[in-house]
């Protein structure tokens, strides 16, 4: 049985690598800043929100390599380590503590209010921080000037993706097996 749950928890974790470089496909770019609006923000809460903390991890961790060898899988079919250690960076990094922040905040529990809250601080709060610290040290702006290009402009669209992901997350919790609730 384990060997079974293993390679289950494998597939899951391959499946959202892919989920998050597909919907980096949804990349908007914004005159103000070099981080662009991008779909891949909703895939990390849903990865976060789903999946365990260890398929999280390796998921996410699975999407960043594949980037950093040059598999266009980043914002906008980009690729390569120049876009892990540019100004988009952080962001990516913050993704893969963001979303086992989110797996580990969520609990066992299937509580709405509980994955909202995980969602915002690993989704929003973790992967700015770890954003706007990079973007501020990679292009030597200033703390307040990395805020207001960095984080301010993708606040209301990031609240909205973790509303979003929530719903989804809930739901498909529901409907998983290794997911349920067992009393």
């Amino acid at each position: 049985m384990y060997k079974k749950d293993q390679l289950t928890g494998f597939i899951y974790s391959a499946l959202f690598a892919a989920l998050i470089a597909v919907l980096g496909l949804v990349s908007i770019p914004i005159p103000i800043s070099p981080v662009p609006i991008t779909g891949q923000s909703l895939a990390i809460m849903l990865a976060g929100g789903i999946l365990t903390v260890r398929q999280a991890g390796y998921s996410v961790l699975t999407f960043l390599l594949l980037g950093a060898v040059g598999v266009p899988v980043f914002a906008g079919m980009t690729g390569g380590i120049g876009i892990i250690v540019g100004p988009r960076g952080g962001y990516l990094i913050g993704y893969l503590v963001g979303a086992m922040a989110i797996a580990f905040l969520k609990g066992k529990q299937n509580k709405v209010w509980r994955l909202a809250l995980a969602n915002v601080i690993g989704g929003i709060i973790i992967v700015y921080l770890f954003g706007v610290l990079w973007l501020s040290y990679v292009t030597g702006m200033g703390l307040e000037k990395a805020i207001t290009v960095g984080a301010l402009p993708y606040i209301p669209g990031d609240l909205f993706k973790a509303f979003v992901a929530t719903i989804v997350a809930v739901a498909i919790n529901k409907r998983l097996p290794h997911n349920r609730v067992r009393p």
